[in-house]
């Protein structure tokens, strides 16, 4: 299957936020989205985030979203905030695509270390991860406070 993976442009956020929902719906959480499309576009303008889109004939069917940020352990890292391919497209080496795509520009940019989450009942994507050599770290618990 041809597929070709770029930078996202801001024609594309409005795309990418359908497929945030998307991946909202699969984690079993379709209400905890609320951004708005204004909210991805003031982001976008200010290159908060990186966004790396993959498309069949023009139709986008996943993405990256990732930043940059530091870690007081190791330095420079790259944040992998959501990873997205939509089930129909998985198991044919495009989500590889991609997330080898995440990890290159991350050595671009100069990181020594990326960091995502999983869930830990999503056994495939643990899967995919310690496939390419990740270490899952399962003793931290995530910190939230709504503003």
């Amino acid at each position: 299957m041809k597929f070709e993976i770029c930078p996202a442009q801001r024609t594309d956020l409005p795309d990418i936020l359908r497929l945030v929902k998307e991946l909202a719906n699969y984690e079993k959480a379709p209400l905890e989205v609320t951004s708005t499309i204004s909210m991805y576009n003031e982001a976008f303008d200010d290159n908060l985030f990186f966004v790396d889109i993959v498309k069949i004939q023009d139709q986008i069917i996943g993405f990256t979203l990732y930043y940059p940020t530091f870690s007081t352990w190791k330095g420079k890292m790259m944040y992998l905030e959501d990873f997205y391919l939509q089930e129909t497209y998985r198991n044919q080496g495009i989500g590889s695509a991609l997330f080898d795509r995440f990890l290159l520009k991350a050595k671009e940019e100069g990181c020594i270390l990326t960091k995502w989450q999983v869930l830990d009942w999503n056994q495939n994507a643990i899967d995919f991860y310690e496939h390419r050599g990740a270490r899952i770290q399962k003793g931290w618990w995530n910190g939230l406070i709504d503003l």
